[in-house]
């Protein structure tokens, strides 16, 4: 690890001027990805600023028709709110599958989607169930934040603040696990709103995306019958020592047929 000046403020404006005074600096919110990279010295910032005593970056709210989740909320805070059980059910038990018990209870959600790993959870239920990501300077709709492999459309010194997530009974994710990272290889979120569904996939691409053919096919008829002969193209997709672009392409199509099914 290489030597950083560590900083821990109390307020989003004096993060604010920690950026704008170090180019080279790095947030540091639950630090899952960033800590093992900087042991690894592959990253070298000048600072790292770290996020832990900005309470306003955490907590989980009821509003209304939505739910509004802080940044800085860990994924085991998801997963045990009863506000989420109640409005969001599948996100809530989505978030009980990231990682392991350390990960879950260190990880948070605003940490996760700002990283934008290929294979994390998070990006796929923003997406399916068309959440909103709140920052230090706009919102963002999630089918415009996750840009690229570890890219989003956050603009520099720009940091997200909270999700917004509608509320919504009818949704799940499946996902086929990396069995040592718990990482997904390929995982699947389908929601059903009133007038569409959408479904987005995680794990199988270089960054989260959505299949309108199941959408559109889902939306006349949600059953798993509906996609079974919908077909994923390979092309494009990941390809490494845990699975082909091939395998992916045929994993898109079970976990969306499981995700469909459990939805009951």
């Amino acid at each position: 690890m290489y030597e950083f000046n560590y900083h821990k403020p109390a307020s989003l404006d004096e993060i604010a001027n920690l950026l704008a005074a170090n180019d080279e600096a790095k947030l540091l919110a639950g630090g899952m990805t960033l800590l093992p990279t900087l042991k690894q010295r592959l990253a070298r910032p000048s600072d790292l600023i770290d996020l832990a005593a900005i309470t306003s970056l955490r907590g989980i709210t009821d509003a209304g028709d939505a739910i509004v989740i802080g940044a800085m909320t860990r994924h085991a805070e998801v997963n045990r709110s009863p506000v989420v059980k109640q409005g969001l059910p599948a996100l809530a038990a989505m978030a009980g599958m990231i990682g392991d018990p350390a990960v879950r209870n260190r990880g948070t959600i605003g940490g996760s989607i700002s990283n934008n790993d290929p294979a994390a959870d998070y990006p796929s239920a923003l997406v399916a169930l068309n959440a909103t990501v709140h920052t230090t300077k706009r919102e963002i709709a999630a089918d415009n934040f996750f840009t690229g492999m570890f890219e989003t459309a956050l603009e520099p010194a720009e940091i997200v603040t909270a999700v917004r997530f509608p509320k919504l009974q009818i949704a799940n994710y499946q996902k086929f696990r990396n069995p040592a990272s718990r990482y997904a290889i390929v995982g699947v979120f389908v929601a059903r709103f009133p007038n569409a569904v959408r479904v987005a996939v995680t794990g199988a691409g270089p960054v989260v995306f959505r299949v309108p053919e199941m959408e559109a096919a889902l939306t006349q008829n949600f059953s798993p019958d509906a996609i079974k002969d919908i077909t994923i193209k390979e092309d494009g997709l990941n390809s490494d020592i845990h699975a082909s672009a091939e395998y992916r392409a045929h994993l898109v199509g079970v976990m969306a047929r499981r995700a469909v099914a459990a939805c009951g």
